[in-house]
């Protein structure tokens, strides 16, 4: 059996695309992938997404639109691709329990966040732990905070944060900034932020309290350790799309994020992207879930006009 379009990625850029292709009878068969629903299956109140006056946890916006395109005929499997054939028509994917042939593609994989990799980083996820200060800055009015991180995406975040939070902390591991020269500049000219160089964070506190009161820092030119009391840990280390199965197949930038020209076009027909998967400016919800709707809509066209229906 040769599917119309499978979807790879369950965020809101998959689901969305999903709930489109289903009403345009496409039958679209999403595999999840290795983090199902996304960036937002990580996290707890999103309150910037439309719609929902009072907030609405992310795993449960995430379900909802998954339910949503079942419910048009969406078809979804706990399935990671490994190995894609792009060169033969129909395409092949293949996961670790099944071979696939279909005649679009809708990469909506993402981006994963890089971590610091401590095990009280994980516990404290959504519990003043962050990787998204635009999603989760407000939380923090009048508190203090700590970003990790010297690149531009730290400064942005840090510097959004400003406007709710009492003061920012950037940590970092050098003894200068790896931001440009104009978004350091804003940065050290923000009276609300303080640096804290040649520094990492070893451990978070307190897990056993389920709330972040403080990092255990490590100064990496002494080796001395100190606890420094903080409110909220931004994590702002970059992300990683998850692209290592389209490498040498389809165009990507030097970070690895897919190429889409004209709309959600890749370099390959028949292959379409969206969400965090190609957008490495914006990073949320709603432009995922805009991205995927657009991603439908184009492939829809494409069967069209190959004459799949």
């Amino acid at each position: 059996m040769t599917r119309k379009t499978i979807i790879l990625g369950s965020g809101c850029a998959g689901s969305t695309a999903a709930i489109y292709a289903a009403r345009a009878n496409l039958d679209p068969l999403v595999l999840e992938g290795h983090e199902p629903g996304g960036q937002l299956s990580l996290t707890t109140l999103v309150e910037n997404y439309p719609g929902f006056p009072e907030g609405v946890m992310g795993p449960e916006l995430v379900e909802n639109m998954k339910k949503q395109a079942q419910r048009f005929g969406a078809e979804y499997k706990m399935e990671r691709v490994g190995k894609v054939d792009l060169d033969s028509r129909p395409f092949v994917l293949e996961t670790d329990q099944e071979r696939y042939e279909t005649h679009t593609i809708i990469v909506a994989s993402g981006a994963s966040a890089r971590f610091l990799g401590l095990e009280s980083e994980k516990k404290l996820l959504g519990r003043g732990v962050s990787t998204c200060a635009t999603c989760d800055g407000y939380f923090f009015r009048g508190q203090e905070v700590v970003v990790v991180g010297g690149g531009d995406t730290a400064m942005e975040d840090a510097l959004f944060l400003t406007k709710h939070a009492e003061k920012v902390t950037i940590i970092h591991r050098r003894d200068e900034l790896r931001a440009s020269k104009f978004m350091a500049a804003r940065a050290e000219a923000n009276s609300k932020m303080e640096f804290l160089w040649d520094t990492v964070v070893v451990d978070i506190l307190d897990v056993e309290k389920g709330a972040v009161e403080a990092v255990r820092l490590k100064n990496v030119k002494t080796g001395e350790e100190s606890l420094f009391e903080t409110h909220g840990v931004f994590v702002a280390i970059g992300h990683k799309p998850n692209t290592e199965v389209f490498e040498g197949k389809l165009e990507l930038n030097e970070n690895g994020y897919v190429i889409v020209k004209h709309g959600a076009n890749t370099s390959v027909e028949g292959v379409f992207a969206a969400g965090d998967v190609h957008d490495h400016e914006y990073r949320q919800a709603i432009t995922a879930a805009g991205a995927g709707c657009r991603a439908a809509i184009e492939c829809e066209r494409y069967l069209q006009l190959q004459g799949i229906d």
